[in-house]
């Protein structure tokens, strides 16, 4: 075995520090040749050096990725404008679809509808499924990343033999939901030997969004077998989601490492690099995205959208709390999204305070949950809601995941949010 790097993550993600990277532009660039340390970084460090733009911002690079499973692996198409950025207008979040249409972030087009909100079908047949769980693995050149721990960051570089940077994507086949805070594990063998063994990093990128990624050394060409693993997760479920997601599950996927599927990895130079955008996500029919609902897609009386750290927090309340969730009164759920791209931000130490009358009501954390029609958010039983009350949500920790370029600085330094309902 190469190497052997483990994360202690699981389920104290508040207690232990989950890793982050950015993508390198190409290999050989300044700022991307392999070392074997990790070093801290300020905040506007960047992996060449230079200082990177506050907040989110479109990175310098589109890396396309071999797909595994998917008509025998194939590069991830774009969707967004021809030079894959998407822009903020009016206030609002929106991406320019591939024929020069305007969607929200977080809507999906037309034709990429059927392959995010709905069961798998076309193009999922390889993926593997275990237990509750489908599988996705692609890979593309090696990247400089970021791990984050609370509200700090380190930049680890590429180490020297690094041969690819190894991706996972885990969802539920019925409703194509990715699954954040799983956790997953990879080990890599070729001919029964095994070659590296890693807890891998929950990532957040521009063109991925949510996923598991880290930098794997290969011991050359040839067929190579991944096993995946997921322990479960401890997020709270809801609705159709209750009582799932909670056993481990293991697949193993095998995948080709040659010349003929480098050549289907590449890292194009992205227009409008260092400006305030993003890339558009990736339209691979495969794998779905980690997306949040449009705010018109959720359920419940929508009050309104906070920002904080560059983060937007759609708020909307409910009736009632949705099927599994105890209490009585109105269910408050603050579902967390980038801009631009409207991507799921996971993993963060969520509380609110909501006052009416010179009266708090309600004061506490908001919890992480998986719902169906709500996706991930962080919610809560509050009683009841009146129509110009005051909601302060905090954050009590950032997300604890893994930053692509262009991410590397927003989502860290988050003040506390205020907003009428």
């Amino acid at each position: 075995m190469n190497r052997r790097r483990m994360l202690q993550a699981g389920a104290g993600f508040l207690t232990t520090g989950l890793a982050g990277c950015t993508g390198s532009d190409s290999a050989g660039e300044s700022g991307t040749e392999a070392r074997g340390s990790t070093e801290r970084t300020s905040a506007t460090a960047t992996a060449s050096g230079g200082e990177a733009p506050e907040g989110v911002y479109v990175q310098s690079f589109r890396e396309d990725m071999y797909v595994v499973g998917a008509g025998g692996g194939r590069r991830g198409s774009e969707t967004g404008t021809a030079d894959g950025t998407s822009r903020k207008t009016d206030g609002a979040n929106t991406t320019a679809g591939t024929s020069g249409a305007t969607v929200s972030a977080g809507t999906p087009s037309p034709s990429e509808t059927a392959s995010t909100n709905s069961a798998d079908g076309v193009g999922t047949a390889a993926m593997p499924v275990a237990g509750d769980y489908r599988f996705g693995l692609m890979y593309a050149a090696p990247h400089v990343f970021w791990t984050v721990n609370g509200d700090e960051r380190s930049k680890a570089t590429i180490e020297e033999g690094d041969s690819l940077h190894l991706m996972s994507v885990v969802w539920d086949p019925e409703t194509r939901t990715v699954l954040p805070d799983t956790g997953l594990s990879v080990e890599i063998s070729r001919d029964g030997e095994l070659v590296s063994e890693e807890v891998i990093y929950p990532m957040l990128s521009q063109r991925m969004g949510f996923h598991y990624g880290a930098n794997f050394s290969l011991p050359g060409d040839g067929t190579y077998t991944a096993r995946l693993s997921v322990g479960g997760t401890n997020v709270r479920r809801a609705g159709a989601f209750e009582g799932r997601f909670a056993e481990p599950a293991s697949v193993e996927v095998e995948f080709p490492f040659t010349e003929a599927t480098r050549e289907q990895v590449s890292s194009p130079p992205a227009p409008n690099a260092g400006e305030p955008g993003a890339i558009a996500p990736m339209k691979m029919p495969a794998l779905p995205t980690a997306r949040a609902p449009a705010p018109g897609d959720l359920p419940g009386t929508v009050r309104g959208t906070a920002e904080s750290g560059d983060a937007k927090l759609v708020v909307t309340t409910l009736d009632a709390p949705p099927a599994g969730i105890e209490g009585e009164g109105q269910y408050l759920a603050v579902s967390a999204r980038t801009p631009y791209n409207g991507l799921v931000l996971p993993a963060m130490a969520l509380s609110g305070t909501l006052t009416g009358d010179d009266e708090t009501t309600f004061e506490g954390a908001l919890e992480r949950t998986l719902d169906p029609a709500l996706g991930y958010h962080y919610g809560a039983v509050i009683g009841s809601v009146e129509s110009g009350d005051g909601l302060t949500l905090s954050v009590g920790t950032p997300p604890q995941v893994a930053r692509h370029k262009g991410y590397e600085t927003a989502f860290l330094d988050m003040p506390d949010a205020e907003l009428t309902l």
